[in-house]
């Protein structure tokens, strides 16, 4: 059952087109993934979901509650952690926790007993009665969702939860966010990092130009890329060109050349094309100090479908010039 329908949402900023007609449906105790570069629409689209921004066309309604006509309903019933942590550094952690309670108007000793738990949850017990200021990064996200937490929403919207945390810190985030899903939470989640995706989204869908490019599972996605996936470092740069040229003759698309690091990716339609590659390069007089055949990642995916990485693409560079055809996967 769809808890979250958004139909042919639009948004834009004088001549810059934020978001050209997004589309999507999500269902109640999932995590949908909203994957794509800095600029791609990400946070426009969780803003008019949160009913911060309006669209100028399109309709959406989230927990039932259409999010223009029904704003004030809809923001009783959901949740928020943008890309930076919204907290009063000079309250202390449970301080923080109890005042979002209070603005939710939860009374003084539902927002006590909220705070309380929350800080147990998000393991804060010996910071709670430190001001915020003092907190690490990873502890502020972690005071972050909590608030974001404290009414018990239907569904939570996390834009770039993890942006700017050590790997560490991430990893123990993630933990979190898996624990609320187990317990019945609806999650949209947007993010620019592929593992984050693969690991927690139940649907991905793939955002670039202001449009929903593709949609599907992790594996659904990776499945369009047809099979395997051959990977060669050669040995000088002199050499690029021709090994790439050798490798596009025997792949299923064209090649993904890493130039820092001499490295040429492609896909392949069997693990035969391996020893087909090396006989191929080997005859060029192509040195290979590295080759691998593996699986096909989101990272490949991401790739083909958008013609760039999920970080490579500056917020200041308008969407609408980057925008390519919709494509849709089968769900």
């Amino acid at each position: 059952m769809a808890i979250i329908e958004v139909s042919d949402i639009t948004k834009s900023y004088g001549d810059v087109h934020a978001l050209t007609g997004v589309t999507m449906s999500i269902e109640e105790g999932t995590v949908y993934g909203l994957l794509g570069p800095n600029g791609a629409g990400k946070t426009t689209a969780v803003r008019v979901l949160t009913t911060l921004l309006q669209p100028d066309s399109g309709t959406a309604t989230v927990a039932g509650y259409d999010v223009v006509k029904q704003a004030n309903e809809l923001r009783s019933v959901i949740g928020l952690a943008g890309q930076y942590a919204a907290v009063d550094e000079n309250l202390t952690g449970y301080e923080n926790l109890q005042m979002v309670g209070k603005l939710y108007r939860l009374g003084s000793s539902v927002s006590k007993r909220r705070a309380t738990e929350l800080i147990e949850q998000f393991d804060l017990v010996e910071a709670a009665d430190r001001p915020v200021r003092t907190y690490s990064g990873g502890m502020r996200r972690r005071l972050d969702l909590g608030a974001a937490l404290v009414a018990k929403p239907q569904v939570l919207f996390l834009d770039e939860p993890t942006t700017g945390l050590d790997p560490r810190s991430r990893l123990g985030l993630w933990a979190f966010i898996e624990q609320l899903v187990a317990e019945g939470t609806t999650l949209l989640l947007t993010t620019q990092y592929l593992e984050e995706a693969d690991r927690l989204a139940d649907l991905i869908g793939v955002i670039d130009g202001g449009t929903v490019i593709a949609e599907g599972t992790s594996d659904e996605l990776k499945a369009q890329m047809g099979g395997d996936v051959v990977e060669v470092r050669i040995g000088s740069e002199d050499n690029l060109d021709t090994a790439t040229t050798i490798l596009a003759s025997i792949g299923t698309e064209e090649p993904r050349i890493q130039r820092d690091d001499r490295r040429i990716q492609v896909p392949v339609d069997g693990p035969g094309r391996v020893a087909e590659a090396v006989r191929a390069l080997d005859a060029a007089g192509v040195k290979i100090e590295d080759l691998a055949l593996r699986r096909p990642t989101l990272d490949d995916v991401f790739l083909t479908l958008t013609g760039h990485g999920a970080e490579e693409v500056s917020a200041d560079d308008p969407p609408a010039k980057r925008g390519r055809r919709p494509e849709r996967t089968a769900r």
